[in-house]
């Protein structure tokens, strides 16, 4: 029955820990997806695994402490039974249980369930942790893929600029061709014209020298606007081989996170990643106030230290009482057989002897240097959580920087980007009907580009940040 209501108590306590973290996790997620990953790495994180192994060995430590001490049972023989006057002792039997000072095993189980709580509490932090890594890294991969949709969207405007340069240089190689026939006809006419009027001259005027005029050469076919135009393609396809290079290093860097992510789950690296491609904006949730200790009064990492501080309270009280005698019980029993020789009544009767043992702990400078540890010990829980209240409020403040830096960025750039996206089009119209403005428009195409990949990391800081703090305060202003 006992062993029932220890089995129950554990699982309740198991679903009171998923039932404190998993609200968290409904206000972490912003897809019904993030949370199945959440789900899985909660289940299968060996660390997270690794803490509640932990736990549930911290447990075992209760009813080891809270036990009496064995009984020391002590059985002696006599090889020549020793004559007495009612009879020979054949053997000696002694039992004794030692009993420690009032109270000591209570404060002894304390200790341990204590330390067993603060192991829980290492259980969540451990929790609360990879549940901010699996969002961090869930938030970079949709940042990584949405980066490269908008990269392949640029390069499908640059193959656009390619083709239509590639068509105006066409019709300007060909146009000039043209330009330099006619100059050639127009030539040789003049030629003809000349060369007669200098037949009638000659006729008419003997002994002047003719003037004899040159025909004119074809001029170069490559005219200025032709090289003008091949050198707006080569610039494009420079454009388009740095972009692709970008789009090849961000597929890399896309595997890499995914490894990371699927290392969180405890999964194969090569395991595919099911996630939505538009990165939305996450809320906070909550109203911006002054930092408080209220505020951590749920972190995980403060209740462990608290649970440490109770568990010495009641290791001090153990160590003072073990300064005081133990006390033991027993009985001797001894086996006696007759002797033929006495006439006594009690001839071959055992003897019963109840047997009392008090311990004297006279050796008092060990208790005082373990009364003097365990006050040692309390004051560095003390710093220590003292310190750690100092972290968690100055990672509070980053957080909120980031949370805002991030709320600012996305309004900036989504205007900036909704501008240079105007702004391309309208190069766009004008270069595929004029041809002129190539640099301006390469230009705003790498604004554009710049500000919708700065958009999207703003994005995910933003998410990241609020997943931030959330886990900082492990959900306790978050409903």
């Amino acid at each position: 029955m006992k062993t029932h209501k220890r089995s129950t108590s554990k699982y309740f306590k198991i679903l009171l820990c998923i039932s404190v973290l998993f609200p968290c996790v409904s206000a972490y997620s912003q897809s019904d997806s993030l949370t199945y990953y959440l789900e899985i790495a909660a289940k299968n994180n060996p660390s997270v695994q690794q803490k509640f192994t932990e736990y549930e060995a911290a447990l075992q430590k209760v009813p080891q402490v809270g036990g009496l001490p064995n009984p020391e049972l002590n059985v002696g023989v006599f090889l020549s039974p020793m004559e007495l006057v009612a009879g020979k002792q054949v053997a000696d039997i002694r039992l004794m249980q030692m009993f420690p000072w009032f109270g000591q095993l209570k404060n002894a189980k304390d200790e341990m369930s204590l330390m067993a709580k603060a192991k829980f509490e290492s259980f969540r932090e451990a929790k609360l942790q990879v549940y901010l890594d699996v969002q961090q890294s869930w938030y970079e991969l949709q940042k990584v893929q949405q980066s490269i949709l908008i990269s392949e969207k640029n390069l499908e405007i640059l193959y656009s600029l390619k083709r239509l340069s590639t068509v105006k240089f066409k019709a300007a190689s060909n146009g000039g061709s043209s330009s330099s026939g006619s100059s050639v006809s127009r030539g040789n006419s003049s030629s003809a014209s000349t060369a007669s009027s200098g037949m009638s001259g000659m006729s008419g005027n003997a002994g002047t020298s003719p003037v004899q005029s040159l025909p004119v050469m074809p001029s170069n076919p490559m005219s200025s606007s032709g090289a003008s135009g091949l050198a707006e393609i080569y610039r494009i396809q420079m454009e388009i081989g740095e972009l692709e290079n970008s789009i090849s290093s961000q597929q890399n860097q896309l595997q890499t996170i995914s490894a990371r992510f699927n290392g969180l789950l405890n999964r194969k690296s090569q395991t595919p990643v099911q996630f939505t491609e538009k990165l939305i904006a996450d809320s906070l949730g909550i109203v911006l106030t002054a930092v408080s200790d209220s505020m951590f009064a749920d972190s995980p990492m403060l209740g462990m230290l608290k649970y440490e501080e109770q568990s010495l309270d009641a290791r001090q009280q153990m160590v003072t009482k073990m300064g005081y005698p133990m006390v033991g019980v027993g009985l001797n029993y001894s086996v006696i057989s007759k002797n033929p020789m006495s006439a006594s009544e009690m001839n071959g009767s055992d003897m019963i002897m109840p047997m009392v043992t008090v311990t004297l702990p006279i050796y008092r400078k060990k208790y005082r240097a373990m009364q003097e540890e365990v006050r040692l010990q309390k004051v560095a829980t003390q710093q220590g959580f003292q310190a750690t209240t100092n972290a968690l409020r100055t990672e509070y403040y980053e957080a909120m920087q980031l949370y805002q830096d991030a709320q600012r960025r996305m309004k900036l750039y989504d205007n900036q980007s909704d501008l240079a996206n105007k702004s391309l089009n309208i190069m766009m119209k004008s270069f595929s009907a004029s041809g002129a403005g190539l640099s301006d428009l390469l230009r705003i195409r790498q604004q554009t580009l710049d500000y919708e990949t700065k958009k999207i990391e703003a994005i995910r800081d933003n998410n990241t940040s609020i997943a931030w703090i959330k886990r900082l305060t492990a959900c306790s202003q978050i409903q």
